[in-house]
């Protein structure tokens, strides 16, 4: 006698099961939050599950990322994990692809794996003015990426600014006026005080020098011993390519000679000619920026600024048209480090 618990199953029931796709919504892998609730940028991003691998995450979700960074501006990624400066670059790419050189340099960086670089090298008892990266250049990039490998023992925040808001808060006379003229540059590069035209432009051949600001619209006068001076008017407004938002987009309060502490600028003044200051900013006409307009540029600032503390292992990416960035004093070892990616130029805002 057959055991009926034993029986093979008929043909039909067989047909008749189907295979279960197991799936894992989005919702399940990350949740979002806000740093602080009163204010919606940076989204910040976390994992549900331990051990996600960030740049597959990514690679996976572009189309999530791109719709939230427009949205907010900035996202900070957090406690994903993160091991070292391979995945960070390997996330990089998963988003944007190739990575930005930095190049017609503003500040001193070293770049420490490929095209990722240390954060700027600025004396860490002074803060860095908010900014949109390379916007006193024609040719900037359109995301930033930093990633805390170290946050500094104390201080070292980095203060974020909505470049929309900043634009809406100065007075229209003062909005009007910068986008009529425009802003001019001037630098002088080395003298000991500054980073030298070598670095830069990456290159000690001056042929390679006078072809990209020719390129760029630059304007060159070589002095004695080899020295540099250049002019360049760039944009004061602009607007993004896919908002089309109209933005602060300049870096007139951070060249210009007043937003120097009081003893470097009187000892600057003391030392150099106008024209010969490591760098000024003035209306794209050669005429002076007031005092008291910078003041108000730098008080909007101020207003907007949303501070963000570092937590080790942290990525923060930025959409740089509509966020600006900054870094507060510190003290102890900060290692921060900067990816750039999608070059946009000013021929099309």
């Amino acid at each position: 006698m057959k055991d009926s618990k034993f029986q093979k199953p008929s043909l039909n029931k067989l047909r008749s099961f189907k295979r279960q796709i197991i799936s894992v919504s989005q919702e399940e892998l990350i949740r979002t939050e806000y740093l602080q609730p009163e204010n919606k940028f940076p989204l910040v991003v976390k994992p549900n599950i331990d051990e996600m691998n960030l740049a597959c995450w990514a690679q996976n979700n572009k189309q999530f990322i791109e719709a939230q960074l427009l949205k907010h501006g900035g996202i900070l990624f957090r406690n994903f994990n993160l091991k070292g400066l391979i995945e960070f670059e390997e996330f990089i790419r998963a988003i944007s692809g190739e990575l930005m050189a930095y190049s017609y340099r503003s500040t001193p960086r070293n770049a420490v794996r490929g095209k990722i670089y240390t954060s700027t090298e600025y004396t860490a008892t002074r803060s860095i003015p908010l900014h949109n990266e390379m916007s006193y250049s024609d040719n900037w990039p359109l995301k930033i990426f930093f990633y805390c490998l170290q946050p500094a023992e104390k201080g070292g925040e980095t203060p974020l600014a909505n470049s929309q808001k900043v634009f809406e808060q100065i007075t229209p006379k003062i909005r009007n006026h910068f986008q009529q003229k425009k802003v001019m540059y001037v630098r002088n590069y080395g003298d000991e005080l500054d980073i030298s035209w070598q670095n830069v432009f990456q290159t000690t051949n001056k042929s390679e020098v006078e072809n990209y600001c020719r390129s760029a619209n630059i304007e060159v006068e070589w002095k004695d011993k080899d020295r540099l001076r250049t002019y360049q008017i760039c944009q004061s407004i602009a607007t993004h390519p896919t908002t089309r938002q109209l933005l602060w987009f300049n870096q007139a309060h951070l060249f210009h000679i007043s937003s120097l502490e009081p003893d470097v600028r009187e000892i600057l003044l003391t030392r150099f000619k106008e024209k010969d200051l490591p760098r000024n900013a003035y209306y794209g006409d050669g005429s002076p920026i007031e005092n008291s307009v910078l003041e108000e540029i730098r008080n909007v600032y101020q207003q907007e600024a949303v501070m963000f503390t570092w937590k080790e292992g942290d990525i923060l990416l930025l959409d740089n048209m509509l966020i600006a960035h900054g870094r507060m004093p510190f003290s102890g070892t900060r290692k921060v480090f900067v990816g750039m990616t999608e070059p946009f130029s000013s021929e099309g805002v």
